[in-house]
């Protein structure tokens, strides 16, 4: 049995840490398919059990990761929310900057490995369809016309192309679009 490089009794809380950044490492060179129990245990230095302890299969592994991320993705969106002087459209600024170039849910991150799974698998989906729902209502009276729903349709589109083309940084184009898109989020109806 490797020797744990945590005492879980003691540090739990940064057990469970390493073992969601590890997960999402993972996923991030290997996909969603490369995260098995195995594989983030070692590279968290715990145990199998020890990762059962925090999450009692691989399925609730992968929850507690998309709803990491999702956390992460909210605290990004309101920093930006909070700093942006214009109220209309500053969630769809925020979340066409996070799609594009955020920390937590941009091209280049383990958002981009666990998006498409949200597609197929149920728990996930009911995960996002809840945040954005939330999101949504909560930025009802900013950002709930059209015109700024069209956008975030259009980097949600923007990023999906990105994912399953396979490129590995932003093009011209995309850089481009992203601008056009933020240039539309103030422009009214």
């Amino acid at each position: 049995m490797p020797e744990s490089r945590y005492t879980r009794a003691k540090q739990p809380e940064q057990v469970r840490r390493a073992l969601l950044d590890h997960a999402a490492a993972i996923a991030m060179d290997h996909g969603v398919s490369g995260v098995t129990v195995q594989a983030v245990a070692e590279a968290a230095g715990v145990t199998k059990g020890g990762l059962f302890h925090h999450f009692g299969s691989k399925q609730a592994l992968i929850e507690g990761l998309f709803a990491d991320l999702l956390a992460r993705v909210d605290a990004e969106i309101d920093a930006a929310v909070e700093a942006d002087p214009k109220p209309r459209g500053s969630f769809t600024r925020a979340y066409v900057n996070a799609v594009f170039t955020g920390k937590a849910f941009g091209f280049a991150t383990p958002w981009a490995a666990l998006s498409m799974v949200v597609v197929t698998d149920p728990p996930l989906r009911k995960l996002w369809n809840d945040w954005i729902k939330a999101r949504l209502k909560r930025h009802r009276a900013t950002d709930g016309a059209p015109d700024l729903l069209t956008v975030r349709l259009a980097a949600d589109g923007a990023w999906l192309s990105y994912v399953t083309t396979g490129q590995t940084r932003m093009s011209a184009e995309l850089r481009a679009v992203h601008a056009r898109l933020l240039a539309q989020t103030y422009r009214r109806g």
